[in-house]
């Protein structure tokens, strides 16, 4: 796989780069840069052995010596960069949130099969070992009653945002909030393990901008209700638990990174702990799995997890609308 990679932002930085340094069937040819960050593309291209910089996104998309692009900007464009990547023949590998809304979702997914395209929400949690364990330890729970998820996180950028200054994670028109930066974690792991849901509510807390800086994200499934909690203006410890008449299942830490998680069955007085991920960086098992089922022609496998992306974009949009949330791309 040769990848350009779009972006120098921190997903970009301190995410993708690093841990395709572990990722030997994957090969960084090309790094884009709108101008302005030019000199950082440059020296990110120095520190990690990156032949070719470009800011021309045309002049990118030209070059056969570029099988996939990886978009890690801003939220808004997406759709934009990846369709512009899909009519050139490229494969794509998509930062969450995969876009902004269903519609466009459905559009890429549909070019992609179109054209026998392979294309991956990079959500990391999805391809750990530990989510795998997970799902196949759930039916030792018996029936499930009751999921609960709470990623909370206090952003960087949210003092800024308490004096006025929005930048794009808190930006309406960029398609920010925390339903889809942080929460939309939660949605893939419930998402993930019992599929799309019945009916979704969400009661967010609304900034001055009409953006959500946290929200509770109600989901209704036959039999039970999984809660989803995200927020980016408070913090506490993160989790996820899962209720079952014959036991329980809590996951330790941010579900971005899923480092481990503890199962109990109804009556037992032990706890039993797994951690099942081979690495530290959490985007070195997803890379891997992309490139394996890309290097082995699994199209059903890709297929399969651009349905999960579907549902995740479903729920988060509906969820969105009806709590008043309207993003830049509504208006058009």
């Amino acid at each position: 796989m040769k990848l350009a990679i779009l972006g120098t932002g921190f997903i970009v930085h301190e995410g993708a780069l690093p841990a395709l340094q572990s990722v030997p069937e994957i090969e960084v040819t090309a790094l884009f840069a709108r101008p302005r960050s030019k000199e950082k593309a440059e020296e990110l291209a120095v520190k990690y052995a990156i032949p070719q910089v470009y800011t021309d996104y045309d002049e990118l998309l030209s070059n056969a010596d570029v099988d996939f692009v990886y978009v890690g900007l801003t939220n808004s464009v997406h759709y934009e960069y990846a369709k512009k990547a899909l009519m050139a023949g490229k494969h794509i590998i998509m930062e969450k949130p995969f876009a902004s809304t269903v519609a466009e979702v459905e559009e890429l997914r549909d070019l992609a099969l179109a054209h026998h395209l392979y294309m991956f929400e990079a959500v990391t949690l999805l391809h750990t070992p530990n989510f795998q364990a997970i799902r196949e330890a759930l039916p030792k729970l018996g029936k499930i009653k009751a999921v609960q998820a709470n990623y909370s996180q206090y952003s960087s950028r949210y003092d800024k945002y308490l004096a006025g200054v929005v930048q794009p994670a808190f930006d309406p028109e960029l398609s920010g909030g925390a339903l889809y930066d942080i929460n939309i974690y939660n949605l893939n792991l419930i998402i993930g393990l019992f599929g799309e849901p019945e009916d979704a509510v969400y009661m967010p807390n609304i900034g001055f901008n009409g953006i959500d800086t946290s929200g509770i994200l109600m989901l209704q499934y036959p039999g039970f209700t999984a809660t989803a909690l995200g927020a980016k203006d408070s913090e506490s410890p993160c989790f996820a638990t899962v209720q079952g008449e014959k036991g329980w299942l809590r996951t330790v830490g941010a579900p971005n990174e899923l480092k481990a998680f503890e199962v109990s069955l109804h009556g037992s007085k032990t706890t039993t702990r797994y951690e099942l991920n081979r690495y530290s960086h959490r985007m070195v098992h997803e890379l891997q799995a992309f490139a394996k089922m890309y290097q082995e022609g699994d199209y059903t496998g890709m297929e399969k997890g651009l349905n999960v992306s579907v549902a995740v974009m479903k729920t988060a949009e509906k969820a969105r609308k009806a709590a008043g949330i309207v993003f830049g791309c509504d208006k058009q």
